[in-house]
C-alpha cells in the first residue's frame, strides 16, 4: 500500500500562503436540470407528493382521529432515534440535508410504495388462493420484508451514488440507513396506532387492555428500534462498499445485496415470529435475537466511530509537519472531548460565532485526514490534489482561531504537553467590528 503524495507545501514556502481552490469552468453552457435549486426543488416536490397521497391514505383507514391519536404517540420514538444515530456521526458529520432527505424518503416514498405494494400482493395471493388469512400470513413473513427493506433502501443507494464524497464509510451508512428507517417506522406506527384506536373506538375497550395500549408497547416501548435495525444491516453493506477500493468492483457489488438480504431475512423473522413460533414467537425473536443483534450492530458501529479517529490521528501529523496545522491539532482532532473542549474555549473567547468556525475547522480537519487514508488504499485518485488543495484553503482561512483553541483542548485534556498558545490573543478577537 504505497503512500499518498506529500502534503501539498508549506505556507511559508509558497508565494500565496492561501492555496487558491480550483477554477470553475464557466463558459459550458449548464443544462436546465443540471442547477442544484432545479434538483431540490424537483426531489422536495415529489417527496412533498408522495406525504400528500400517503397522509389521504393512512387518514382513510384509520379516520381522522385515529390518524391524529397515531400521529401523537408515533412521534414520541422519533427525536431519541435521530439523536441516537446523530451522535454516531459526531466524528464526521454528514450534512442535514442528507439525513433530512434520507427520513422523509421513508416516512414518504417508501412508505407509500410499501402500503400500495403490499396491498396489491395482498390482494392477488388471496384471489388466487381463496385464503385471505394464509394470504395476509404470506404477506407480512415474505411480501412486506421484501418490498420494505427495498424501498427504505432507495434512499441509501441515492445518497451513495450522487452525494458519494459525504459517504464514505459504516458510520455514514448506519446514520443514512437509520433515518430511512425511522421515517418509514414513522408513518407505519401512525398506520398501525391509528387503527388500533378505531377498532377500541369499535368495541368500547379501554385502558390497559386496550388494543392501542398493546399496539404501543409492543411498537413504540419495546421495539422502536426494529425498522431501523432491519435497515442499518443495508446501511452497513453500503458503508463497507465506500470503504473498499474503486478496483474491487465485485466486492463494491455485492456488499450492498447482502447486507439487502440480511435485512430482509431479519425483518421476515421478525414479522413471522408468532405463525412460526406460537403465541410465544414474539417474544423468543425479541431476547434470543433481536436484543443481541442490537447490541452487536451497536458495539460495531461505535467501534467505526473510535477507528475513525484513530485514522484522524495517523493521517494529520502528515500536515502538522508540513507546517498546515498547529503541531497539537493532530492530538486534538482525534478526541471527542478534546473537540468539545476547543468548541467552548472559542466560544468563551470569541463568541458563538468562533465556536462555529472551530467546528467548520474540526470538520474540513476530518475529511482531510479521511482523503489521505483513502489515497493510501487507492494510489493515483484523480481527486486527491484538488480536494487536498481545497480542503487546505479552508483550514487555512479558520487557523486563526481554531489553532488556540485546539492546543489549549490538547493541554487541557492532557493529550499533549505545550506551553499555553492562548496567551498571545489576550483581548484579541477577529470578529470585533
Amino acid at each position: 500500500m504505497s503512500a499518498p503524495p506529500p502534503p501539498y507545501p508549506a505556507p511559508g514556502s509558497d508565494p500565496d500562503p492561501h492555496p487558491a481552490l480550483p477554477r470553475r469552468v464557466f463558459w459550458r453552457r449548464r443544462t436546465f436540470w443540471a442547477h442544484r435549486a432545479v434538483r431540490a426543488t424537483a426531489v422536495i416536490t415529489a417527496l412533498a407528493l408522495c406525504g400528500l397521497v400517503i397522509l389521504l391514505l393512512v387518514r382513510d383507514q384509520t379516520g381522522t382521529e385515529g390518524f391524529l391519536v397515531g400521529l401523537g404517540l408515533a412521534v414520541l420514538p422519533v427525536p431519541l432515534l435521530m439523536t441516537v444515530f446523530r451522535w454516531l456521526d459526531r466524528v464526521e458529520p454528514g450534512p442535514w440535508r442528507n439525513l433530512l432527505f434520507a427520513f422523509a424518503w421513508g416516512a414518504c416514498a417508501a412508505a407509500l410504495v410499501a402500503i400500495l405494494a403490499n396491498s396489491l400482493a395482498i390482494h392477488w395471493i388471496a384471489a388466487a388462493t381463496a385464503d385471505p388469512r394464509g394470504a395476509e400470513s404470506l404477506g407480512a413473513t415474505v411480501i412486506a420484508p421484501v418490498v420494505e427493506e427495498s424501498a427504505k433502501a432507495c434512499a441509501i443507494l441515492l445518497i451513495f451514488l450522487f452525494r458519494r464524497r459525504e459517504f464514505t464509510g459504516l458510520v455514514d451508512g448506519v446514520v443514512v440507513a437509520g433515518f430511512s428507517a425511522t421515517g418509514f417506522a414513522f408513518t407505519e406506527n401512525i398506520l398501525y396506532l391509528g387503527n388500533a384506536f378505531g377498532e377500541d373506538q369499535y368495541t368500547g375497550d379501554s385502558g390497559l387492555t386496550s388494543m392501542t395500549v398493546a399496539t404501543f408497547v409492543v411498537r413504540i416501548v419495546l421495539s422502536p428500534f426494529a425498522h431501523p435495525l432491519f435497515t442499518v444491516l443495508t446501511g452497513i453493506g453500503f458503508g463497507l462498499a465506500a470503504a473498499t477500493a474503486r478496483h474491487r468492483r465485485l466486492r463494491r457489488a455485492v456488499l450492498p445485496l447482502l447486507g439487502l438480504v440480511l435485512a430482509m431475512g431479519m425483518h421476515a423473522l421478525w414479522n413471522g415470529s408468532a405463525s412460526l413460533f406460537g403465541p410465544y414467537g414474539f417474544y423468543l425473536v425479541y431476547g434470543a435475537f433481536m436484543v443481541p443483534v442490537l447490541g452487536l450492530v451497536t458495539w460495531l458501529a461505535i467501534w467505526s466511530r473510535q477507528r475513525e479517529l484513530r485514522t484522524i490521528s495517523a493521517e494529520l501529523p502528515a500536515y502538522s509537519a508540513a507546517g498546515w496545522l498547529v503541531p497539537a491539532a493532530p492530538h486534538a482532532l482525534s478526541s471527542m472531548r478534546a473537540r468539545t473542549m476547543a468548541r467552548d474555549f472559542a466560544g468563551r473567547t470569541y463568541g458563538a460565532r468562533a465556536a462555529r468556525t472551530v467546528g467548520e475547522y474540526e470538520a474540513f480537519a476530518t475529511s482531510l485526514a479521511f482523503l489521505r487514508h483513502r489515497a493510501q488504499r487507492e494510489p493515483g485518485a484523480p481527486d486527491f490534489a484538488e480536494r487536498e488543495r481545497e480542503l487546505l484553503h479552508h483550514l487555512w482561512q479558520r487557523r486563526t482561531i481554531a489553532g488556540p483553541a485546539l492546543t489549549y483542548a490538547a493541554r487541557a485534556t492532557g493529550r499533549v504537553r505545550v506551553p499555553p498558545p492562548y496567551a498571545d490573543y489576550e483581548g484579541y478577537n477577529p470578529y470585533r467590528d
